[in-house]
């Protein structure tokens, strides 16, 4: 049984880094096997079993909605948060939600390919009171650009520490989390001068027993922030994105 039906797209962002592919359009829009990388979220996301959708835009939103209504997407259920303050860290677009998501969500970033049985295996994960749970890879020789990753510490099934500077660590943050509303109580305590990153508050979390990890095992996925990540995803991941595309199609 799932936990949710709902996720959350964080789709807010400049993606300056990506700039030399994007262009004019926005990030969530560069394409990716000529399809834009927030369809490919959004498919995956259905084939795992979400069902609605809250989209956090921001920087050249209208352009992203003007997407959604001219694609084959168009009548799944999105509730549209704007951020106004998308210049600032990715945990004040997901505070953005906060009136909308009420109960539990799968939070995913519109940068990020996966498979979408690693998304329908984290849904099936039972929840505690107040708790998220971080899909993690600890397969570390297999991240392309292990430098830019944030950094996992786990012991047993508990995450102890999360942040890209970390010096040892067993695993890398996947950007796909299973969360209870209490992670917009973490990111307010630790806000400053308002704004705060999203690892910031799961590190909150993790210092209060509150972020388990989950293992993804041999599953793939590729944060797309730079023109060499996308070229990386299009030679390894292509094939899974495909049998997404094409299982989406037949639902």
């Amino acid at each position: 049984m799932l936990t949710t039906n709902v996720a959350v797209i964080l789709a807010a962002g400049l993606g300056t880094r990506l700039s030399v592919v994007s262009g004019y359009l926005p990030k969530p829009l560069v394409k990716f096997e000529g399809i834009p990388l927030l369809e490919h979220v959004m498919s995956g996301a259905k084939q795992a079993g979400i069902e609605r959708f809250v989209i956090v835009t921001g920087h050249q939103c209208h352009m992203v909605r003007r997407w959604f209504e001219r694609s084959s997407l168009y009548g799944t259920p999105v509730t549209w948060v704007q951020n106004d303050e998308y210049h600032k860290k990715n945990g004040i677009s997901l505070l953005h939600a906060r009136p909308v998501a009420k109960g539990p969500f799968l939070l995913l970033m519109s940068d990020h390919i996966f498979q979408p049985d690693t998304a329908a295996s984290l849904l099936r994960e039972s929840l505690g009171p107040n708790e998220t749970i971080l899909a993690v890879d600890h397969k570390l020789d297999r991240i392309f650009d292990l430098d830019d990753a944030t950094k996992v510490v786990c012991m047993g099934d508990y995450v102890l520490r999360i942040g890209k500077d970390l010096a040892r660590y067993h695993a890398a943050d996947t950007g796909m989390f299973l969360c209870t509303p209490a992670i917009f109580d973490a990111l307010d305590a630790v806000a400053k001068d308002g704004d705060c990153s999203l690892s910031d508050g799961m590190q909150y979390l993790a210092s209060n027993r509150k972020l388990r990890a989950y293992d993804i095992g041999d599953a793939v996925w590729q944060d797309i922030d730079t023109p060499e990540m996308l070229d990386f995803a299009e030679a390894n991941l292509s094939r899974y994105s495909a049998e997404s595309q094409e299982e989406v199609a037949r639902v």
